[in-house]
């Protein structure tokens, strides 16, 4: 092939985008394509979501928007499959900075005997506030792992909130491992990639790596708290995925819960 010949071809590959370089990366240095969740369609929330304690989500503008309810927490569960090595794709924007919410992973079978029953209710009055005695009642239910409170002990969640410590912020893999994210635009849709890896998850936010947990590591923190999770049920390296409503005035929306293969870099 005459030289003129060559620099045409060369120039009409690279205008088409297929130049070595985009060879070299299509065989097999390109992650693989992320492959959507479905969330619903017009009011409906797609039937392969399972509503485990109390509240719930609504479809609102073609996104998942959590419906708190003054009772206690809820979760929505994706039934449909178990998720082992993995990347997690979620777009979420929040009401404001305080409002609380979050993703969890590696969530245990038994989150399904959960439903229909949500455990304990909290009782509050006309401002708000939650009663001694019901408050003393969702202790006891916590801790026997009642409603939500099982995907608590039995899963891990990766917490969206910006207002809280770097243990209980947007990013942390809630009181496990700290987040180095910073608050976000409130109203701003924002995206979370979560990495599962064996036992290992590492969360990204906006672009920038936020947190990295090693649930063997020797840097995972006592339980302080009975809103923690308990340390010592191990979790599963394929479990199911879940998205979190939590007090009255908490609103979160979702747009996107994607999921792709690992890539091979983050093996």
């Amino acid at each position: 092939m005459r030289l003129r010949s060559c620099r045409a071809l060369f120039t009409a590959l690279a205008v088409l985008g297929i130049g070595q370089g985009t060879a070299l990366r299509g065989a097999g240095a390109e992650a693989a394509a992320w492959r959507a969740l479905p969330l619903g369609a017009g009011e409906t929330i797609d039937a392969n979501w399972v509503q485990i304690g109390w509240g719930g989500f609504v479809i609102e503008d073609g996104a998942l928007r959590t419906k708190p309810d003054p009772r206690g927490l809820g979760l929505l569960v994706y039934r449909r499959e178990r998720l082992g090595d993995c990347q997690i794709r979620v777009v979420f924007k929040t009401q404001e900075a305080k409002s609380n919410a979050g993703v969890y992973v590696r969530l245990t079978d038994g989150v399904f005997d959960q439903a229909g029953r949500p455990g304990a209710a909290f009782d509050r009055n006309a401002a708000g506030k939650i009663s001694k005695p019901s408050m003393e009642a969702m202790k006891v239910s916590a801790e026997r792992e009642e409603g939500a409170w099982f995907a608590v002990h039995h899963g891990y969640e990766v917490q969206i909130m910006d207002t809280g410590d770097a243990w209980h912020r947007t990013g942390a893999i809630y009181s496990l491992a700290a987040s180095t994210a910073k608050p976000g635009r409130t109203g701003a849709w924002r995206t979370m990639i979560i990495t599962l890896a064996g036992e290992r998850i590492t969360v990204e936010l906006d672009g920038e790596k936020a947190t990295d947990f090693d649930p063997r590591g020797p840097a995972v923190p006592p339980r302080k708290t009975w809103t923690e999770p308990k340390r010592e049920p191990a979790r599963p390296v394929r479990g199911y995925l879940g998205l979190q409503n939590h007090d009255p005035g908490d609103i979160v929306w979702f747009k996107e819960v994607s999921v792709r293969p690992l890539p091979a870099a983050a093996k």
